[in-house]
């Protein structure tokens, strides 16, 4: 995973894919895709093709090169195709939740959808279905049973009807045997972007996705608009005018660094996000550390603007996930234990500024420092690209609820307390937004701010967690 890796207590969204391109292996596209987006979910992959006839499904638990082999690509053919990496923000981490989810029309033709981010009226759609929203156990599946129950006439006015009556945050390919389409809500807070390849079209979570396959970058999908593309080309409507909210947490934590957007990389915006906090936050030290992965950039920027010489004082095991995978806390400590190991002969004796992208419970970043001071370290700097976490996210990342989010109830010294470093210091919400090259008020900032961009049912918001609880608990 090149993405970033240190934060405990939030789970990814899940990333998306789609392409259509004749004459290409398109079942291979999308795994190259996903393999791509593999950071942005780890619980599930899963691709459906078409060969214009017939919609097939493959998905199962586990990493994409876990789920598919040569052999099983193989059998999958066609020149159209969706992807899906997951994590899951609603409903419980099983087979049944993988996706893509796939829903059969009254008349008998099929949809297969990869959604990313979390609806907010699940309650009230799955309502309007009667018997069969009972039965859903995801948002996701929500929503394909929404395209479907309308998708006789047109799969496209159908996704134009759902999308002005679902309410939160979602980006989502979906296919039926002919063509592929995209969509974002109007406030545009996950990402969904255009790329061009040679004799098709490839829509994905992130460029990263786009690189990997050779498609270039033709623009971002707009909030509240809609692409179709069949044996046509590529078109686009509008369902609803854009209100832009893009998550700020992206350019933190969940994006790759070398995901661009029309202002700016992610590589870039954390770069910026160190220099800033160095200006903010001196302090006088020997070494400028990153917390690999989400946390290199940052570092880098902090040493050059502070001067203080830049180090690799933790080898990270490239083979272990991201620790917040695990479902329990004594094994997520386990996990820090098998990720992160202090290279001894850098660290000891000397003050360490540690660069890091955001503390949630605070857990991992205690474990840290204890780890560091074990290793020898003389003092403990932690330097933080981001403001405290205070709110939880209802739009697809699936933050600790507010009562375990630490900094919803401490002040920074107090947390500094908990953690046990010798200082620590926040890089200001003003500091931040600036590295993004976007205005304040086109970002969603509410884990930090509060401001949520989308109304939140007040039962949602009062228990600091999503959806409902038939659709089972959000896992640890």
């Amino acid at each position: 995973m090149s993405g970033p890796g240190s934060i405990t207590g939030a789970r990814d969204e899940c990333g998306v894919f789609a392409v259509y391109a004749r004459g290409e292996e398109v079942a291979k596209l999308c795994f190259y895709g996903l393999y791509a987006l593999q950071h942005r979910g780890q619980e599930s992959a899963g691709i459906a093709v078409s060969n214009g006839t017939n919609i097939l499904v493959s998905k199962e638990m586990g990493l994409v090169n876990q789920v598919f082999s040569e052999s099983r690509l193989a059998g999958m053919d066609g020149h159209l195709g969706i992807g899906h990496v997951r994590y899951s923000t609603t409903g419980s981490s099983t087979w049944d939740n993988a996706q893509p989810a796939f829903k059969v029309t009254p008349s008998g033709s099929g949809l297969a959808l990869a959604h990313n981010g979390n609806l907010v009226n699940t309650a009230d759609l799955a309502r309007g279905l009667g018997a069969q929203g009972d039965r859903c156990t995801t948002d996701s599946e929500l929503l394909a049973t929404l395209l479907a129950r309308d998708a006789d006439t047109s799969l496209e006015e159908a996704i134009a009807t759902t999308c002005a009556q679902v309410r939160g945050a979602f980006s989502f390919v979906v296919m039926d045997e002919g063509a592929i389409f995209g969509a974002r809500d109007p406030h545009g807070v996950r990402p969904l972007v255009i790329g061009r390849l040679a004799g098709g079209w490839v829509l994905a979570s992130e460029t990263a996705a786009l690189d990997i396959v050779g498609a270039h970058l033709v623009r971002e999908v707009e909030p509240g608009e809609i692409v179709a593309i069949d044996s046509h080309g590529l078109r686009s409507r509008r369902y609803a005018d854009a209100t832009p909210h893009f998550c700020l947490f992206e350019y933190v934590y969940v994006a790759r660094p070398d995901h661009r957007t029309a202002e700016t990389t992610v590589y870039a915006a954390r770069r910026r996000m160190g220099a800033l906090l160095a200006g903010e936050a001196p302090v006088d030290a020997d070494l400028v550390i990153p917390v690999p992965d989400s946390g290199t950039a940052a570092a880098g920027g902090y040493a050059e603007g502070s001067g203080i010489p830049y180090a690799e004082g933790l080898t990270k095991n490239r083979y272990v996930g991201r620790t917040f995978i695990q479902p329990t806390q004594s094994l997520r400590q386990l996990g820090i234990r098998l990720k992160l190991n202090p290279l001894r002969d850098v660290i000891a004796g000397r003050r360490l500024v540690v660069v890091d992208d955001s503390v949630v419970r605070g857990n991992t970043s205690r474990q840290l420092v204890a780890m560091l001071r074990e290793a020898g370290a003389a003092e403990v700097h932690l330097r933080i690209t981001a403001p405290p976490i205070r709110n939880p996210c209802f739009y697809g990342i699936d933050m600790a609820t507010r009562a375990e989010l630490i900094g919803a109830g401490l002040t920074v010294e107090e947390i500094r307390d908990f953690v046990g470093a010798d200082s620590l210091a926040f890089l200001s919400l003003d500091a931040l937004v600036s590295t993004t090259r976007r205005p304040r008020a086109s970002l969603c900032r509410a884990c930090f701010d509060g401001e949520y961009p989308i109304p939140v049912p007040g039962e949602q918001r009062d228990a600091g967690k999503d959806v409902l609880s038939r659709m089972g608990p959000a896992p640890a």
